[in-house]
């Protein structure tokens, strides 16, 4: 994966920005489907295959995510692999 498939700082800091009231279902749809994905990608791909600023900006995001819904500590790969009982030795 590239940083060229995922969202940069600037389109995640201006989705935030605006707000929800004034999005279409199309931009909120849009939104939610992208920013899974990016999600996915940010723990499917090693820190060090990042460049500094998407590396930095998903370890904020990283413990944005532990901050506000709690976990595991483990990656979505580790959580993928457990769920289908490839985690055991």
């Amino acid at each position: 994966m590239s940083d060229a498939l995922r969202k940069d700082f600037s389109t995640k800091a201006g989705e935030k920005m605006q707000p929800d009231s004034s999005k279409s279902t199309l931009e909120k749809t849009k939104e939610t489907v992208t920013g899974a994905g990016d999600k996915a990608a940010r723990g499917a791909q090693p820190d060090s295959d990042k460049s500094t600023s998407q590396s930095i900006g998903d370890k904020v995001g990283r413990s944005k995510d532990e901050e506000v819904h709690g976990g595991s500590g483990e990656s979505v790969m580790d959580k993928a692999k457990g769920a289908l009982g490839m985690d055991k030795k």
